[in-house]
């Protein structure tokens, strides 16, 4: 690897080395899919429009990942405060993770990434539990 090749590598966004738009639109998809078939999560999704979900969580990624914020939802404590009132927990945390990278892994992402991802996503666990 060259040097300017490490350099640009270094400043490429996650977004863009997942393969951006189409990368995340794919991934928040599958994800939802693996999500609302899991019993252990998907009673907190009961009410929720999922369509509107989806474009949520598509805009939070690509933002969370280096791409263009066009995320317009709240904040990850108060959007989940009704969730932690159901009994939200570490174990459902930990059941959403599972499955964010079992969904990355599946559409062929490199372990690297995927620890990125990982990483990025974890960080919001305390602000999601209300802790």
């Amino acid at each position: 690897m060259t040097e300017e090749t490490s350099a640009s590598t270094e400043t490429t966004t996650l977004y863009d080395r997942i393969g951006g738009e189409a990368a995340v639109n794919a991934a928040v998809e599958l994800f939802y899919r693996k999500v609302l078939s899991d019993h252990r999560i998907n009673r907190f999704f009961g009410k929720t429009n999922m369509e509107e979900q989806i474009n949520k969580q598509k805009a939070f990624f690509t933002m969370a990942f280096g791409g263009p914020n066009t995320y317009t939802g709240g904040d990850m404590r108060s959007v989940h405060a009704r969730l932690v009132k159901m009994g939200l927990n570490d174990s459902h945390f930990d059941a959403v993770m599972e499955h964010l990278g079992a969904t990355l892994t599946e559409l062929g992402v490199p372990a690297d990434l995927i620890g990125e991802a990982a990483a990025i996503a974890e960080s919001t666990r305390k602000d999601v539990l209300g802790q």
